[in-house]
């Protein structure tokens, strides 16, 4: 069994995309209706490509989720986020509803600069009691790159925690589009954002008040893996233990790297009960490496190039993905 935590629905049909424009425009979002998308569209887009790739490349279950861009916390009012979360996330259940051997719902949160976060405790709730969804994505910059909110670790927060510790649900840290033209967005904002929030939890104690609280950063962990000594010798200077100790009981990192280097260097580093395969197919690099001729996102060729034993293998490419995301068992 391969699972595949880190999957986004780029296919959506191209008219539910520009619902969003429409709520934003609108007076009352919740007075503007969905658009109709049948089961067939659903299928187009799904078995022309997630689900295509998960054949070719002998994977077999995808955590799956709105687009991570598409979000657009920034834009529009808390309301308009409350309606495009909702309609996102009740999508992903009917393509969880068609193909509920290949895919598990993790949801969107309805965030807004500054807003409070009791609304996204709230389609958290929902998600998971009413639609079977496994975790959900926290957007820790709704204001799409410019930082305007507390810190992940601020109790600003914490109505969110308290409903993913009693729901037993994990948040992949997952920014949105960016709107600050210093910061391209899965070049540049993605993964300053992952590094970002690991140095916030090193630097707090929220695992002391959320001793089980589970968080997935994804991409490798940004910067981290690279920078491990730096950031293990800070939490030392600090007085503040070792990684181990400190973070890694509750902070865990997908293999969501395009290139062999990066894998292997990830995969030595950071403990292999903290690794959960991913690939992030299809979305933020989907051509060809012309010097393998293989997809980038193709990463479990670069897992199965490391030659770990099956046990490790195992860890990586299911038993820590079950372990964090309960509702895989």
């Amino acid at each position: 069994m391969i699972i595949d935590c880190h999957g986004h629905y780029t296919t959506a049909p191209e008219r539910f995309k520009a619902y969003h424009a429409t709520l934003v425009d609108a007076r009352d979002p919740a007075a503007v209706p969905a658009p109709a998308v049948s089961d067939d569209e659903i299928r187009d887009g799904i078995e022309s490509a997630q689900l295509r790739l998960q054949r070719e490349r002998g994977t077999d279950r995808t955590l799956f989720s709105p687009t991570a861009a598409r979000m657009a916390h920034h834009l529009g009012t808390l309301a308009t986020s409350e309606v495009w979360s909702a309609a996102s996330n009740d999508l992903i259940h009917r393509v969880c509803g068609l193909y509920p051997d290949n895919f598990t719902g993790v949801c969107q949160l309805p965030q807004s600069p500054g807003a409070p976060t009791d609304s996204a405790a709230r389609e958290l709730r929902r998600c998971v009691e009413q639609l079977g969804f496994a975790g959900c994505n926290l957007n820790p910059d709704p204001s799409g790159g410019y930082w305007t909110d507390p810190p992940l670790t601020d109790r600003h927060w914490y109505p969110l925690y308290e409903a993913m510790v009693e729901l037993d649900v994990p948040a992949m840290i997952h920014v949105s589009a960016s709107c600050n033209p210093n910061f391209h967005t899965t070049g540049g904002h993605y993964l300053a954002a992952d590094t970002t929030v690991f140095m916030q939890l090193l630097t707090s104690k929220l695992f002391q008040d959320f001793p089980t609280l589970r968080l997935v950063i994804p991409h490798g962990g940004g910067a981290v893996p690279f920078h491990w000594g730096r950031y293990r010798g800070l939490a030392l200077d600090k007085g503040l233990g070792e990684l181990e100790e400190i973070l890694l009981r509750n902070v865990f990192f997908d293999t969501c790297v395009y290139h062999e280097p990066g894998v292997r260097l990830l995969a030595e580093v950071v403990p292999g009960d903290n690794l959960l395969f991913a690939s992030e197919m299809v979305g933020a690099v989907r051509g060809t490496d012309p010097r393998t001729g293989h997809h980038f996102d193709d990463t479990r060729r670069y897992v199965d190039a490391l030659g770990l034993d099956d046990e490790a293998l195992s860890k990586i490419y299911a038993g820590n993905a079950r372990r964090v995301y309960p509702a895989l068992a």
